[in-house]
């Protein structure tokens, strides 16, 4: 059985990288949606929790690095357009299983291309400065499970994580 092989958007015909030209696609209405996670000791989690960390309060510092992220996508990430972001939401709840921090992104715009990448790195960035701030507590914190968790828009329509 032979499998088609997928073209690759981001590749030229010689092989080289390059920008995706969307000049010709139509605007639409396009969110994504993501979600990671940090694990930690316990004594980091309550130090967060109860405002202990001598930073300061990690959850809204690591929220506004999450929005920040999102809307600098394109200066981070080679290849990625640059957007204008119409909503960027980055939501961090304690997870006291894990035991950690989830965090979730949700990005909206109305453009020729997906806000995947921001979503994602909103997620990437928000999970990173926990790990900044908390760090002189629990150097063993792992951050993981970052993935897209919902895209809608755009010609292939809406994507669902399962």
């Amino acid at each position: 059985m032979t499998r088609k092989r997928a073209k690759l958007s981001h590749v030229a015909s010689d092989g080289s990288a390059r920008m995706v030209d969307v000049s010709a696609k139509p605007t639409s209405l396009r969110t994504a949606r993501a979600r990671g996670s940090i694990r930690m000791s316990m004594d980091a989690l309550e130090a967060i929790r109860s405002h202990q960390i001598a930073k300061g309060d990690v959850l809204s510092v690591a929220r506004l690095a999450g929005v920040m992220a999102a809307k600098r996508t394109s200066d981070l990430i080679p290849l990625c357009h640059p957007l204008l972001l119409d909503d960027v939401d980055v939501e961090l709840s304690v997870d006291p299983a894990l035991p950690g921090i989830v965090a979730a992104s949700a990005v909206r715009t109305t453009g020729r291309t997906g806000v995947e990448m921001e979503a994602i790195l909103a997620v990437t960035v928000a999970l990173v400065t926990v790990y900044d701030m908390a760090k002189s507590i629990d150097r063993a914190m792992v951050i993981g499970d970052i993935s897209l968790v919902e895209k809608t828009g755009g010609q292939s329509g809406t994507y669902r994580n399962r």
